[in-house]
């Protein structure tokens, strides 16, 4: 959903509430795409400071269905997004790219509301997220969820750096 932010140019001060609902149901990460489970719609406030310079305060709340990192059994995982930003419309393109002050949500004189949550969403991702605490994972030779039982797998897997050794080991067997 794009805002058109013309409408608070007219005049220094003129604040502006939205309440917005997210359009997006899949979150795309870089490492894979993340089903919105649920999601409540963003309120933001949008002030003019002048000199085409907005202030933008928001809130939203989404949970994410995330896999987890050991055993990928998706765990719903709740995000409360608090957006305080300030936005200058004056800067040219280049000069934000040189600033690094990239915006990647205003187009022109809109704002890509998905794009701002989206980018909120990447910046608040867990960097691990466990099913809970004792997970065991899956087994990593034939995918079973150690979590629900165990497999017959072995799990006496032979360093290779370690072949010279076990060849002595097994001489000393024959004798």
């Amino acid at each position: 959903m794009l805002i058109n932010l013309t409408e608070l140019f007219s005049l220094d001060g003129k604040e502006k509430a939205y309440t917005l609902d997210i359009e997006m149901d899949v979150f795309q990460a870089p490492d894979g795409a993340y089903p919105i489970v649920s999601k409540c719609p963003l309120t933001l406030k949008m002030k003019n400071l002048g000199g085409k310079k907005f202030l933008m305060e928001g809130r939203a709340e989404l949970t994410l269905a995330i896999p987890c990192s050991r055993c990928l059994e998706p765990v719903d995982s709740l995000f409360e997004l608090d957006i305080c930003q300030e936005l200058d419309l004056s800067m040219q393109q280049e000069d934000s790219e040189k600033g690094l002050d990239e915006q990647p949500y205003v187009i022109g004189f809109h704002l890509d509301v998905d794009q701002l949550i989206g980018n909120e969403l990447l910046l608040n991702l867990p960097m691990k997220t466990l099913c809970r605490e004792d997970c065991k994972g899956i087994c990593n030779r034939c995918g079973t969820n150690l979590n629900y039982g165990s497999c017959s797998c072995d799990r006496n897997v032979p360093d290779p750096r370690m072949s010279a050794i076990q060849d002595i080991f097994q001489q000393f067997k024959e004798v």
